[in-house]
């Protein structure tokens, strides 16, 4: 089990546990529209919907998930959290979702799966949920064009090599990016992730930074003021 300050996430039955990438989304992603409703894509544990539930006052929050145990453990993790009345989650894959939903949405979070051409563990249930071809950035795209409300936002993590192709594919479907955090590990590392946030009307882009460590344990500033309502030990 993983604790944060005002709920706790099981994640026995999880491919995917909770990491820096979905805490990072969570915590990062705006929320200046104040929506009533929102959509997370691939939702594995919960984290992220358990996250923006604690940040917003949204008063939906659906997560859709094909995993049968991810499912059944976010559904539980949901149910035990001070949101239980927002929060639902759908056990089904997105082209499933799109065919049967036809409500928009004012916020769509994904953590999508994106290791792309390294090499597959073998482990079906966890290479589905960290491989792209199990949901490519183009049906995740699609899919964000089709729920999005007018004044949504559409906010995603990937690796900031990927940042250039995300963006584009976007922009063809009337996406433009409002705020891009490219995200390194420490001071002196490469940039590994790209947190990026789509709308529909094109704005002046803000783009800056986010060193997560100096050193090993020692946590930048920035990196505390965006986790600390999260992380016990902030």
């Amino acid at each position: 089990m993983f604790q944060f300050k005002q709920f706790n996430i099981h994640q026995d039955r999880c491919a995917m546990k909770v990491g820096t990438d979905g805490v990072l989304l969570g915590a990062w992603t705006p929320l200046i529209n104040n929506p009533y409703n929102i959509l997370d894509i691939g939702t594995g544990t919960g984290l992220i919907a358990l996250m923006l539930a604690q940040r917003s006052q949204a008063e939906q929050i659906d997560a859709i998930e094909i995993d049968d145990e991810a499912y059944e453990q976010a559904t539980e993790n949901f149910e035990n959290s001070p949101w239980n009345d927002r929060l639902y989650c759908y056990h089904a894959g997105l082209d499933e979702f799109v065919d049967e939903v036809e409500e928009e949405f004012d916020l769509i979070v994904s953590n999508p799966p994106f290791y792309t051409d390294e090499y597959k563990s073998g482990n079906e249930q966890r290479d589905s949920a960290r491989f792209e071809d199990s949901l490519p950035f183009e049906e995740l795209i699609e899919a964000a064009d089709f729920f999005l409300s007018e004044n949504g936002i559409f906010s995603v993590i990937i690796p900031f090599k990927e940042e250039e192709k995300f963006i584009s594919l976007c922009q063809e479907r009337g996406l433009f990016p409002l705020k891009i955090t490219r995200v390194k590990g420490t001071p002196t590392s490469e940039i590994k992730r790209s947190l990026l946030a789509f709308v529909r009307i094109e704005q002046v882009l803000l783009i800056d930074e986010l060193v997560i460590e100096t050193s090993r344990h020692q946590y930048t500033s920035e990196y505390i003021e965006l986790t600390k309502d999260f992380y016990l030990k902030m």
